[in-house]
């Protein structure tokens, strides 16, 4: 095996929602997983953070799809899980993948074990290995591996030399996901008033791309003043698509740090349009997991946000961030984005 080492588009239910995976850089160092306990230490630094009652589906080669659901407490739903991550390996034309169920040894984890690896394999997609993992130890599944893999192998995620090649390339795994969802909660110590937002003046048309452009190519954030008029400024689509729709990969990361900022720094109905362009830029890097944590930050201030809506279908198709370039030109860059 062969993965890509970045973060990808992992997802989460209750809507069971896949979403594809691509290197967030433009030059990723490359991984070779050659044993099991490398597949379990790269699976929480692919997704960014350490997954529970989980099922993971790794794609071996291009296109680099990554997957990840919620495991069901009824062994009923483990269909709806199947059928999830069936739907985007065909949509991409995935031929070979690993499986990792992160869960006790229960009637669940073994039902979606199996299932997965049945459906695939009568998808005509390669199942190399499928494995459970619990409590730092990962069991083997499939048939053929030594008693001992059955019983449980110790490994550290800690020691593991893909953890420390993630630390030196400054990719952060999260304990869980609700630690990377903490990353976009409110911080009272640099929040601006409501009455600032309220306050401010909607900025004139080119001028919200241009801030955003300088701040992402300089690396730095918005002023209390700034991030106060931008705030104004996306609640009007014809203004909020100057934050996102002239974004590149390149420029993707650098995006992603100046919105993260912006939402951590707003409070109530205000957050909603920075979190919908913190999404989009998330998904452009290829870092699903923070995306689908701003969707839902948006979602809460604002339920039907259009611009949160469209990510999630990005999300939802499992389409790659490499094919925002053919998708760009039928976005308009004023009014709101067809969804």
């Amino acid at each position: 095996m062969d993965p890509t080492h970045g973060t990808p588009d992992p997802v989460r239910t209750p809507d069971a929602r896949p979403a594809l995976a691509a290197p967030p850089d433009p030059a990723p160092t490359r991984l070779r997983a050659r044993t099991p306990s490398d597949i379990a230490a790269f699976v929480p630094l692919a997704l960014g953070f350490v997954p529970e009652r989980s099922v993971v589906m790794l794609s071996i080669g291009a296109p680099g799809m990554n997957a990840r659901v919620d495991l069901p407490h009824d062994p009923d739903d483990v269909d709806d899980v199947v059928e999830a991550l069936l739907r985007p390996v065909r949509r991409n034309g995935v031929r070979e993948v690993v499986v990792v169920v992160y869960d006790d040894d229960t009637t669940v984890a073994d039902e979606a074990a199996w299932s997965l690896h049945e459906e695939l394999t009568a998808a005509g997609i390669e199942v190399r290995e499928v494995l459970r993992v619990h409590d730092d130890h990962w069991y083997a599944v499939l048939p053929g591996a030594p008693l001992a893999a059955y019983q449980g192998v110790p490994f550290s995620l800690v020691d593991h030399a893909f953890t420390a090649q993630g630390v030196f390339d400054g990719r952060v795994t999260h304990a869980s996901r609700e630690a990377l969802r903490a990353t976009l909660a409110p911080d009272p110590t640099a929040a601006i008033a409501a009455s600032d937002v309220v306050g401010a003046a909607v900025l004139p048309p080119g001028a919200l791309a241009a801030l955003v452009r300088r701040h992402v190519r300089g690396g730095s954030t918005l002023s209390r003043a700034e991030l106060a008029s931008v705030a104004a400024t996306v609640v009007v689509p014809a203004r909020r698509d100057e934050a996102w729709v002239w974004l590149g990969r390149a420029e993707a990361r650098s995006a992603c740090e100046l919105w993260s900022d912006a939402v951590r720094r707003l409070h109530g109905s205000h957050v909603a349009g920075p979190a919908a362009v913190l999404a989009f830029c998330a998904w452009l890097v290829g870092d699903g997991a923070l995306s689908w944590c701003a969707v839902d930050r948006c979602r809460e201030a604002e339920p039907a946000h259009s611009l949160a809506g469209l990510v999630a279908q990005l999300l939802e198709s499992a389409t790659s961030p490499d094919e925002w370039e053919s998708l760009r030109p039928s976005t308009g860059a004023s009014g709101d984005p067809a969804a």
